[in-house]
């Protein structure tokens, strides 16, 4: 069914949308993404300067408003329309690639591409065995894992370069994508064999802040409550020294630096040889770990399998709605 165009005004203003092509739309989006800078929208679209230039000058030529915010000849943001129409661009775009990926499940159901963004310690240790037997029921599935922070994470997948995100930190603060929860764990203090600390029956946060610790950045990994936990007991830990992954972190403390402070699953017994793990549930506070999808986002079936494979209660319906069951 048609829509019923009455007016001259109507007809004008139809005629400038429908004039509207994709590469104006993904040059908006690029701007916005590239802090403005033509140059480096231009190369991110494969076109020069001046033609990112002239498309934004024949856009708002059609429209008849400026889009964006300039001094001389540079953007230094959007005006309120602009700001608007971007929020419509991304819807636009989002669905355009959730027609291609629509085309593909029913062409090609069990072939493509999954492209899936971790942080190291999610990738090194919750994701082995899951993507293990993913590649066993889908191997004509072309999966991709990129290892990035939270927010890159966030990053890729509002961009659309990632389909799933699996972080501990930053995803359930981002309106639009949908998260859900993985699992749970705690964090533990690492030491070389022998450390004094083995003896120590009741671990206490102020045993641990005797020593230096080695431990993760700030926003990786849980690390943010671990400072918690410290402040809430007013107890000042030396943190001589941070990385982005466990298995860093197990190597400095079997230097002797210090001693080290991951996630419990990064302890491998068969492997860490020269490292005691002491358990401190009742120190640090429980961590969730989040799947996330950027929401509106079309998934090809075997993406919904992956996330089940993470988590059985997470099925296709489940996701599909966009409720965490937890």
């Amino acid at each position: 069914m048609g829509v019923e165009v009455t007016h001259a005004a109507d007809i004008e203003f139809c005629k400038k949308v429908n004039s509207m092509n994709f590469q104006q739309l993904r040059i908006i989006r690029e701007a916005a993404r590239c802090n403005f800078n033509l140059t480096e929208v231009g190369n991110a679209l494969f076109t020069s300067q001046s033609g990112v230039s002239k498309h934004i000058k024949d856009l708002e030529d059609e429209l008849g408003v400026e889009l964006f915010v300039r001094k001389g000849k540079r953007l230094l943001g959007l005006t309120e329309p602009g700001s608007e129409l971007l929020e419509i661009v991304e819807r636009i775009l989002l669905d355009a690639n959730n027609i291609k990926n629509l085309v593909e499940q029913y062409s090609h159901r069990d072939e493509g591409q999954l492209t899936v963004v971790a942080t190291h310690t999610q990738a090194r240790y919750a994701l082995p065995k899951v993507i293990t037997d993913f590649k066993k029921t889908f191997p004509k599935v072309h999966l991709k894992l990129h290892q990035a922070g939270p927010a890159e994470i966030v990053s890729m997948l509002l961009s659309g370069e990632a389909d799933i995100g699996v972080a501990t930190e930053a995803l359930a603060d981002v309106k639009q994508l949908d998260t859900f929860s993985f699992y749970t764990w705690h964090h533990a203090v690492i030491v070389p064999v022998g450390h004094p600390l083995e003896k120590v029956k009741d671990l206490t946060l102020q045993a641990i802040a005797e020593y230096p610790i080695v431990t993760y950045h700030e926003g990786l990994t849980g690390r943010a409550r671990i400072d918690e936990a410290f402040e809430t007991a007013g107890v000042t830990p030396d943190i001589s020294m941070s990385a982005l992954d466990s298995d860093v972190i197990k190597t400095y403390v079997e230097l002797g630096l210090g001693i080290g402070i991951i996630a419990s699953m990064a302890f491998n017994l068969a492997k860490d040889t020269d490292l005691r793990l002491l358990r401190c549930d009742h120190l640090f506070a429980a961590n969730t770990t989040y799947i996330a999808l950027r929401r509106g986002h079309y998934l090809r079936s075997f993406a919904y399998r992956f996330i089940e494979l993470c988590s059985p209660k997470l099925d296709e319906q489940t996701i599909r709605t966009g409720v965490n069951p937890d």
